[in-house]
């Protein structure tokens, strides 16, 4: 992030730094990407052995579903406080230092003799999680600079990945050496992962008004606080139904689950470069992400044949991946001075959402059916879109 003594008035375009060769962005891009995906698939890593894990330790699956909440818990208190926090050190130490907790949180649940270390561990993993999110961004952008969109879009490449072959390719794993190795085996690609970063990316000082002044005057910002609002709906309106898609998929057509799901993924993929791609009209993109996911859970909560349904998910898909670069790009263009508190403000409403979302959903399905998810997810989606339509964007 380029320091600049006084912020440009609104309207007038921000200062443009020089853009980095691809050849030498993308060993550290690679690397954040790395870090963030291996963070990502330890997160939803419980739902993938959760059968096995719940007996192992002794408690109902439901309990043992808890340890993806707390991780997200979690993380929506530590996004804010943690450059609070460390409002001096550099970046790419505590970076690292963050993928070192993910590595300890994976070994803690691995060994664990009881639901309470698990539950530890799972908390450690969502202050690494948050506090990755919040600097990932800032760290990349300074490594490579003029290429805010190639940043975002790596980033986010690396959730996605992360969460399409993560959960499956832990779940056969799982089945094959036990619940406990899976864990094992991601606190491997954490140290992998830590030290890529330690390697490829410089070092990055933390900017002079880091800490809770950043953090005050980004709060005082009420375009970015609107936009933070924005972000809360669109995140809750997905985890309001995802968490449900295979349920959504087994009432239409059940033996078509599996590839459906990876047909998910793969428009996931396309969102993710789709979003970079347009980034520079990005008060459309900001809009029509959330619009388009709208559409695409309305779509899923509607169809009765097999390829309606496979357009709507692959919609969804490709709709809800388009989010977290959007909505990146959209807050640090809002607040480029103070792009580091902004960034975990953003962090903080998807930890929220993922919450309240999923837990939301879960209340409407026991009670009224998975229709009623999709609807409920529908409404806030559609209202995300509408209030980014609404939000003025500075020029990039």
């Amino acid at each position: 992030m380029t320091t600049r003594s006084s912020s440009p008035p609104s309207d007038a375009p921000p200062l443009k730094t020089p853009s980095t060769p691809a050849n030498r962005a993308w060993p550290p891009l690679t690397a954040l990407a790395a870090g963030i995906g291996a963070l990502v698939a330890s997160e939803f890593l419980p739902a993938s052995v959760l059968p096995a894990m719940a007996a192992d330790i002794g408690v109902s699956e439901g309990v043992a579903g808890l340890a993806v909440a707390a991780t997200a818990i979690a993380g929506a208190v530590t996004a804010p406080s943690i450059a609070v926090l460390l409002p001096r050190a550099d970046r790419r130490t505590v970076l690292v230092a963050l993928l070192g907790a993910a590595v300890v949180s994976n070994l803690a649940v691995a060994v664990a003799p009881g639901f309470a270390v698990l539950l530890l561990g799972r908390l450690v993993l969502g202050i690494a999680i948050a506090g990755y999110w919040s600097f990932a961004f800032g760290a990349g952008t300074r490594a490579v600079p003029g290429r805010d969109h190639m940043v975002s879009t790596s980033i986010a490449l690396g959730v996605t990945v992360a969460t399409i072959a993560g959960v499956p390719l832990a779940s056969l794993f799982g089945d094959e050496v036990g619940w406990r190795a899976v864990f094992v085996g991601a606190a491997v690609l954490s140290a992998l992962s830590a030290l890529a970063v330690a390697r490829t990316l410089p070092s990055v000082p933390a900017h002079p008004s880091a800490g809770f002044t950043m953090l005050r005057q980004a709060v005082a910002n009420r375009r970015l606080m609107a936009g933070v609002l924005c972000v809360v709906l669109v995140a809750f309106g997905n985890f309001a139904a995802y968490p449900y898609i295979r349920v959504a998929i087994e009432e239409v057509d059940p033996a078509s689950t599996t590839w459906l799901l990876l047909a998910w993924g793969a428009g996931g993929m396309v969102g993710n470069l789709a979003a970079g791609r347009f980034a520079g009209r990005l008060r459309v993109v900001a809009a029509a992400a959330p619009l388009l996911l709208g559409g695409g859970l309305l779509l899923t909560a509607t169809a009765t044949t097999l390829p309606l349904l496979t357009v709507a998910v692959v919609l969804w898909g490709l709709a809800f991946n388009m989010v977290p670069v959007a909505t990146q790009l959209w807050v640090t263009r809002v607040e480029p001075e103070r792009a580091e508190s902004a960034l975990s403000l953003q962090v903080t409403a998807f930890q929220m959402a993922i919450t309240f979302g999923s837990a939301s959903g879960g209340a409407l399905l026991d009670a009224y059916g998975v229709t009623s998810a999709l609807l409920l997810g529908t409404a806030s989606a559609v209202a995300a879109g509408v209030g980014f339509a609404l939000l003025r964007v500075p020029r990039g």
